[in-house]
């Protein structure tokens, strides 16, 4: 699911950026690879294992930002004889260049996940594998995981399968041009039929319950006079300029999505049929972090009548209005409950779904970035032909729970770490203004120390009563802000 995504662009010696540069070393966030491994990666790079199984007959496309080059998935579709669709999902094989018990799967296992900085990414795996010899780019054979998924007419599963193939993406395409040629009527069907499957998707998605987040992403640029195709701008005067612009996904990224959904909802079904796997799952949010969401609407003036579910809530935003995208943004903290459970020889868990989804989940298209679904991989390999998961599968197994808590926890402190500093230099120049903004938290055993929600700009930030007073928890109020800089000092408010 997504999470809050931030860019930062302009000169790498802007104060921004270095601030950001400062922050990953406060972090401890891994640095280069040790020379051992980058020996390793370069030679799996040149010798992978190598399926016999040959697929690079199948025209397959990859869908992405434009700058991308970690391309872990890339995808065919087409009317199946008769009635339905078929799905065809490549999802880059990276066990077939990182062998169990090496330095570079001990690297892989101590990074956990890609770690993304607005300014930079901090890779699972060396480059020469995640955007070379492992990455799906076009025009070159490639070893991968082969999903193959039947639907019926509503867009429904009704057949599943996994094999390793060889494959050879013809095309790097990204969402705007993909839909532009949608819109135009000029896609060839493939790529026509991504509209249509997302669609039968989508809908799927609703009556069972679930819910996207059509996250926008936040750009942050640093000595530029402007920002094109922005949705919005808020502009900061100072020494240094900072612009804030609210990019938002086209529907095109919510179909490709579907299909990403649509495989781990498919992997989470055969594992939970073959009685060993590792789920995605979220239990229900609790009472206390819905009510501090709807706070959080309250202050950006986001009308949530009470008989509105969370999910009808959500699908009738509009990103492309500053105070949706702001609590689009925030309703990321529902999904803080998520966790990888782990089951064996048909000792299923208790909870087997994920909420957001509103059916059982895995993570398993995306293994250039994140460790777990290497493993989800290979249970699906071996559910699929009615084998044992492969020895090495089961001896990392239960310990990939805490493995990838520990990775989201280190993702999740890079996200509010950067979130601070990005807003504090949106807010550099404007100590001492005053704004308007909501109480949407306050400390238990502090009732003087809070947090506020300012409805413009949408920034978050600590608030402190004088001693003794208490913060009124879910009530409009002035605050007056006493400190922003980016690098040395977070944003904090006062009651005005």
């Amino acid at each position: 699911m997504p999470r809050r995504h931030i860019r930062v662009m302009g000169a790498p010696e802007a104060p921004l950026r270095a601030a950001l540069r400062a922050l990953r070393g406060e972090l401890g966030v891994p640095d280069a690879f040790p020379l051992q491994v980058l020996v390793e990666a370069e030679h799996a790079a040149k010798s992978p294992r190598l399926p016999s199984y040959d697929a690079t007959d199948i025209p397959f496309c990859t869908i992405d930002p434009p700058a991308a080059t970690d391309l872990d998935q890339a995808m065919h579709l087409s009317r199946r004889p008769g009635a339905g669709y078929c799905v065809r999902y490549a999802i880059a094989d990276v066990a077939a260049f990182v062998t169990p018990g090496t330095a570079l799967d001990a690297e892989a296992h101590r990074r956990v996940m890609t770690l993304y900085f607005p300014d930079d990414k901090v890779p699972l795996h060396p480059a020469c594998l995640s955007e070379g010899a492992a990455s799906l780019l076009p025009d070159h054979i490639r070893p991968a995981v082969l999903w193959t998924l039947d639907l019926d007419t509503d867009g429904r599963t009704a057949a599943v399968d996994v094999r390793r193939a060889l494959v050879r993406s013809r095309a790097k395409l990204d969402y705007e041009a993909v839909q532009k040629e949608i819109d135009a009527g000029t896609a060839e069907e493939p790529l026509a039929l991504l509209k249509e499957i997302g669609q039968l998707r989508e809908r799927l998605e609703v009556e069972r319950g679930g819910v996207s987040l059509n996250v926008p992403e936040q750009e942050i640029v640093e000595h530029v006079e402007h920002v094109e195709h922005v949705e919005h701008v808020e502009h900061v005067e100072g020494d240094e300029s900072y612009e804030l612009a609210y990019r938002v996904p086209l529907p095109a990224d919510g179909w490709n999505a579907q299909i990403s959904l649509l495989t781990g909802m498919a992997a989470a079904d055969l594992m939970l049929a073959h009685g060993t796997g590792v789920l995605r799952t979220i239990p229900a949010a609790p009472d206390g972090a819905v009510g501090r969401l709807r706070r959080t609407a309250r202050a950006l003036r986001v009308d949530w009548p009470h008989h509105v579910s969370y999910a009808r809530l959500v699908r009738s935003l509009d990103p492309h209005e500053p105070r949706h995208a702001a609590f689009l943004l925030e309703c990321t903290t529902l999904l803080r409950g998520a966790r990888y459970t782990v089951f064996r020889d048909g000792d299923l868990p208790d909870i087997t779904t994920h909420s957001a989804v509103a059916a059982p989940y895995a993570h398993c298209t995306a293994p250039l970035r994140r460790l777990v679904d290497r493993y989800a991989s290979e249970i699906c390999l071996a559910a699929t032909a009615g084998e044992p998961p492969p020895e090495w599968v089961l001896a990392a197994l239960d310990a990939l729970p805490d493995e990838m808590a520990d990775g989201t926890r280190r993702a999740g402190s890079v996200e509010r770490e950067c979130v601070d500093i990005v807003e504090a230099a949106l807010l550099k120049d404007r100590v001492g203004e005053v704004f308007e903004g909501c109480v949407v938290d306050v400390e238990e055993r502090e009732p003087a120390v809070g947090t506020v929600q300012l409805e413009s700009p949408a920034i978050i930030g600590r608030l402190d009563a004088p001693e003794g007073e208490r913060l009124p928890l879910g009530e409009r109020l002035r605050v007056r802000l006493t400190r922003a800089h980016p690098g040395t000092a977070k944003v904090r408010f006062v009651p005005a």
